[in-house]
């Protein structure tokens, strides 16, 4: 018998439509054809998809993968690129295509560009040949993308500690349809409801009844080959963001879809839950006074790097100072600063502009005078390889060159990449031990908990002003569908 020949393709980017600029080819990491075995072995979900491969034995036609970190929308020239190399390496007689996915990019041009990619691949390989994939919880899921693809499967928790999991069992499915030759199909159900990242932890409400109501549903009736709660990216304006469900199935329609509304109804009926916003900063920074004991974790949801904020937001680092917290600590991506600061040498003061250039909402940079304590080249290896950053980029991580100055009371991570604060790594490599500290920000909404949740005494939401704010309503939606929650109540 033949081994089973599967294309690969990765293409993964998390869309914030709000934010200024545009994601060029120069963000994203490439890898073309058998670059892409590079990977085998990393955290990634591409690691763990050809670690499967090996294990059945498939014959792997690597294409293309493209990454990038959340940012602004991308450039039409992206896309562009990405399905001419991809369209270039399709072989002919496959067996079956197997995608790494994200789920929520959104181009110049596109509100729905995995969909588009799915549709052109059609073209070229046929509606017989079986596409299975991965895709991120934080998809806006599209009618497009269930008609086109027959088994694609979410990451099941938030933080994403499953990625690499999860996608070795969409290959399992895969294998399973090649086995059987049984080939299932995607219902899809989009209710007008959407969730700040801040209200899609799996391990709170709504999304932990929703996902075990799912788990049930999968285990419990045969048909269904994987049942997903796609908990939706708030930040990216299209007709289809928001909150879905999405069923692979060999069973009837109208079993998936009576699935599908049970789905509907308990995340209708759990709404309020999901729609977390946080306190301004002097009724957080109250509770500092007197500083408590242990670690407290300041988390800024509205300049949350994992949701395409640029990381360079000054309101908590103008807090920290005004009130003269001690003993904190606080990361900035500011490659300017690093740039000035990397010329000087070891021990030098100096005033400076920080941060403050990435948002229009933010009140601009803070004039600081801050010492020099050490630069690196800000390359680290996750000391998680199971975190929410593993599943973006595997097992190493760069920062751009770095440097690390403090101010009074205040220890400050200048970098001159945006990092996702998801490993303790990205401190310890900077000479920095995070369970030493009395306060530390984290530019986040949840998917640093998995990393700071063992070492923190306490973890308190702040509103600052930036770009992913967890009030939805203070955003200047065109394209979703309307009515929806919590627009319009």
């Amino acid at each position: 018998m033949s081994r089973p020949r599967v294309l690969f393709a990765g293409l993964f980017h998390e869309t914030h439509t709000f934010v200024d600029g545009t994601t060029g080819l120069r963000d994203f990491q490439v890898l073309l054809g058998s670059d892409m075995l590079r990977c085998a072995g990393d955290s990634s979900p591409l690691g763990g998809a050809l670690e499967s491969a090996k294990e059945f034995d498939w014959e792997v036609f690597p294409t293309v993968d493209f990454r990038a970190s959340p940012s602004a929308t991308v450039e039409d020239h992206v896309v562009e690129t990405f399905w001419r190399e991809l369209a270039a390496r399709v072989q002919p007689q496959l067996d079956a295509v197997f995608l790494i996915l994200h789920g929520a990019m959104v181009s110049q041009s596109l509100t729905d560009v995995e969909g588009e990619m799915l549709a052109r691949l059609r073209t070229l390989i046929g509606d017989d040949v079986p596409v299975f994939g991965v895709f991120d919880l934080h998809a806006n899921f599209t009618q497009r993308m269930a008609d086109l693809a027959d088994c694609l499967v979410a990451y099941r928790e938030n933080p994403h500690a499953d990625a690499r999991q999860v996608t070795k069992f969409a290959a399992e499915l895969l294998q399973r349809s090649l086995t059987t030759k049984e080939m299932p199909r995607m219902f899809w159900h989009h209710p007008p409801l959407m969730w700040p990242p801040t209200g899609t932890g799996t391990a709170s409400e709504p999304m932990l009844s929703l996902e075990r109501l799912a788990r049930r549903m999968e285990t419990g009736t045969p048909e269904f080959w994987a049942v997903n709660v796609v908990a939706g990216f708030s930040f990216a304006d299209t007709p289809d963001t928001g909150v879905s469900f999405a069923i692979a199935t060999t069973g009837s329609e109208a079993q998936a879809r009576a699935a599908l509304q049970q789905l509907n109804s308990l995340a209708n009926g759990t709404r309020e839950a999901g729609n977390v916003t946080d306190p301004p900063i002097a009724d957080v920074l109250a509770q500092l006074d007197p500083l408590p004991r242990g670690l407290t974790v300041l988390v800024e949801p509205s300049d949350n790097i994992g949701g395409g904020a640029p990381g360079d937001g000054t309101g908590l680092l103008r807090a920290l100072v005004e009130h003269s917290i001690p003993n904190a600590a606080i990361a900035i991506n500011d490659p300017e600063a690093v740039r000035q600061l990397s010329a000087m040498r070891i021990g030098t003061r100096v005033t400076l502009p920080i941060g403050g250039k990435g948002s229009r909402l933010d009140e601009g940079p803070f004039e600081l005078e801050v010492e020099l304590l050490r630069t690196s080249n800000g390359k680290f290896e996750l000391e998680d390889k199971q975190s929410h950053l593993a599943s973006m980029c595997g097992d190493r991580f760069d920062m751009g060159p770095c440097v690390v100055v403090r101010h009074p009371g205040i220890t400050i991570l200048l970098t001159s990449r945006r990092t996702p604060p998801f490993d303790l790594g990205q401190w310890r490599s900077q000479g920095i031990d995070p369970e030493t500290l009395s306060v530390i920000v984290v530019k986040a909404a949840v998917a640093h908990r998995r990393a700071y949740d063992p070492i923190a005494a306490r973890m308190l939401w702040v509103e600052t002003p930036g770009p992913c704010s967890s009030n939805l309503r203070a955003l200047p939606y065109r394209h979703v569908r309307r009515p929806i929650f919590p627009l319009d109540g």
